[in-house]
């Protein structure tokens, strides 16, 4: 009996310790993000909160699309555009961001969904 408890502790030891870093590891990508949103200039079109132009809000992007829609809409715009039958202008830019950079952006904009979620 003795044992079993000793071996919980232990595994539940090691499953916080491996969540830390992943929770730290989001928040750094969600803060990339963050900053790619405003140094790609995304606030020209877009905007959150209230920063950037309102004709582009995206405070609930992450309620009304899943992160790989949200993917595609900043890897390939034209194909979303099309799919979507977007008609808002001027149509979003093709960005020259890397994996790394695509994923802090999704990870982002997901993360509203949680923010707007709590502020309620």
């Amino acid at each position: 009996m003795m044992r079993s408890i000793a071996l919980g502790a232990v595994v539940g030891v090691f499953v916080v310790a491996l969540a830390a870093p992943a929770s730290a590891q989001d928040k750094s990508k969600i803060e990339l993000g963050m900053t790619l949103f405003s140094s790609q200039k995304c606030t020209l079109c877009h905007s959150i909160g209230a920063k950037g132009n309102p004709k582009g809000p995206l405070d609930t992007v992450a309620a009304k699309r899943t992160a790989e829609e949200i993917r595609q809409w900043i890897v390939d715009p034209d194909t979303m555009r099309t799919k979507t039958k977007a008609t808002r202008m001027p149509p979003m830019k093709q960005l020259k961001l890397s994996k790394d950079q695509v994923d802090a952006l999704v990870a982002y904009l997901v993360s509203l969904k949680a923010t707007n979620a709590t502020a309620r």
